[in-house]
C-alpha cells in the first residue's frame, strides 16, 4: 500500500466540508441579528412617533437596541462558530463596568437628559435659573441644556446639575 499524500487542495477541501456548516450558519446568525436590530429600532421610533414622545429620546432608546442586538448577534455568531465566547462575555463585562467607571459624569448627564426629555420639567422658551445659571431655554440635548442669558452670552448647563438641583422655571407663554 502506498501512503496517502495529502494535498494543499485536498486539506483546504477537508476543512471547507467540516467547518463550512459552521460558517454558513455563523453568517446566517450574524445577518437575522442585524436584520432584527434594523426592525426593533424602527419599531421604537414608529411607537414614539406615535406616542408623541421627544424624537431626540426615541432616536436614541433606537440606537441603544439597535447595538445591543448587534452585540448579541456577533457574540451569538461566534459561539456558532464554535468558539468559546465565555471569556469574551466576561470582557465585555469588565469593559463596560471600566468604561461605566471612567465615563461615569458623561453617561450621568446622558441619562438625566434621557430623564429631562421624557418627563419635561421645562420646556423651550421657559426662564430657568438653577445653581447660580440663569436664562431661557433655547435647547435640550443629551449632555447640556443650552440656556440663552442675552443676545451673544449662552451657558450650557450640565444636565445632571438640572436633574440634581432644585430649578425655578417661569413658563412663557
Amino acid at each position: 500500500m502506498e501512503p496517502e499524500v495529502v494535498t494543499l487542495a485536498g486539506r483546504f477541501h477537508h476543512d471547507l466540508v467540516a467547518f463550512g456548516p459552521r460558517v454558513a450558519a455563523a453568517l446566517l446568525v450574524a445577518i437575522a441579528f442585524w436584520v432584527a436590530a434594523r426592525i426593533v429600532a424602527a419599531v421604537v421610533r414608529r411607537f414614539g412617533g406615535a406616542r408623541a414622545l421627544d424624537p431626540d429620546l426615541m432616536k436614541l432608546l433606537g440606537r441603544a437596541v439597535h447595538g445591543t442586538l448587534l452585540v448579541f448577534g456577533v457574540v451569538t455568531a461566534l459561539g456558532t462558530l464554535g468558539l468559546d465566547v465565555t471569556a469574551l462575555v466576561a470582557g465585555l463585562g469588565l469593559t463596560g463596568f471600566a468604561l461605566g467607571f471612567a465615563l461615569r459624569d458623561i453617561i450621568s448627564n446622558t441619562l438625566a437628559g434621557v430623564l429631562i426629555l421624557l418627563f419635561r420639567p421645562f420646556h423651550r422658551g421657559d426662564h430657568v435659573s438653577v445653581a447660580g445659571a440663569e436664562g431661557v431655554v433655547a435647547d435640550v440635548d443629551l449632555r447640556y441644556t443650552t440656556l440663552v442669558v442675552d443676545e451673544s452670552t449662552r451657558v450650557l448647563v450640565p444636565n445632571s446639575t438640572l436633574f440634581t438641583n432644585a430649578i425655578r422655571v417661569e413658563r412663557r407663554p
